[in-house]
């Protein structure tokens, strides 16, 4: 018997992937918003992780780890395109050569760095999230969506960054930036967390699912 994909779950596995992949090509710019410097990916990132606390909650971990894998995938496609769009000569009359490849055309380093803490930080995320829910019992999900955002955050922003900019800006800075996002990113979570907590409900409710995961496998690569 084949299992099926209920509309609210590709809704939100979509958005998720289109999340991942905006973020990935804001996360190159850095920004500053009065003393506080971070990373344009802020105005997209901290929504994948909210969705990420959705799937976990609603559809359990084996489906967020296929969401994530699949984010990671196609993450990874529109880097790659990108390059070849970057790599193809331009027209004669073209002149935004140049603005194209800065924006599209992130460092190797960047993209490393980007893919690895995305895939730490996404897992963390669903693992916490999912461990926490059969622990409590399904209650307390403001709870469990804050800290699970915030280790996953931690972690992502800890790898993330001393990768893509250690030897470029300075320790100082670099560490200024890590405890900065992790902390925007986790006040973005509570901020939105009454309409996350809405949602979240909506879905159950037309979905009739509510996923505890209970004696499963929480292997990394485990795509059954």
């Amino acid at each position: 018997m084949k299992e099926k994909v209920s509309i609210p779950f590709m809704i939100v596995g979509t958005l998720f992937c289109v999340c991942l992949i905006l973020a990935n090509f804001l996360e190159s710019k850095l920004i500053q918003i009065g003393p506080v410097n971070a990373t344009a990916g802020l105005i997209v990132f901290p929504i994948a992780y909210i969705l990420n606390d959705c799937i976990a909650e609603v559809w359990g971990y084996k489906k967020a780890s296929m969401i994530i894998w699949t984010g990671f995938a196609m993450n990874f496609f529109a880097v790659a395109v990108a390059q070849i769009a970057i790599a193809l000569p331009s027209a004669p009359y073209y002149e935004g050569q140049e603005a194209f490849s800065t924006v599209f055309g992130a460092t190797l380093r960047i993209t490393i760095a980007s893919f690895i803490a995305f895939i730490v930080g996404s897992f963390l995320n669903a693992y916490v999230m999912s461990k926490m829910k059969v622990a409590t019992k399904g209650k307390g999900f403001g709870y469990r969506a804050i800290l699970s955002t915030l280790i996953g955050e931690s972690a992502d922003s800890l790898i993330f960054f001393p990768i893509a900019f250690a030897g470029v800006i300075g320790m100082k800075e670099l560490f200024i930036l890590i405890v900065t996002q992790a902390a925007l990113k986790t006040a973005y979570e509570i901020i939105i967390l009454p309409v996350t907590y809405r949602v979240v409900n909506f879905v159950k409710r037309i979905d009739n699912t509510d996923t505890y995961d209970e004696n499963i496998s929480y292997k990394l690569f485990n795509f059954k």
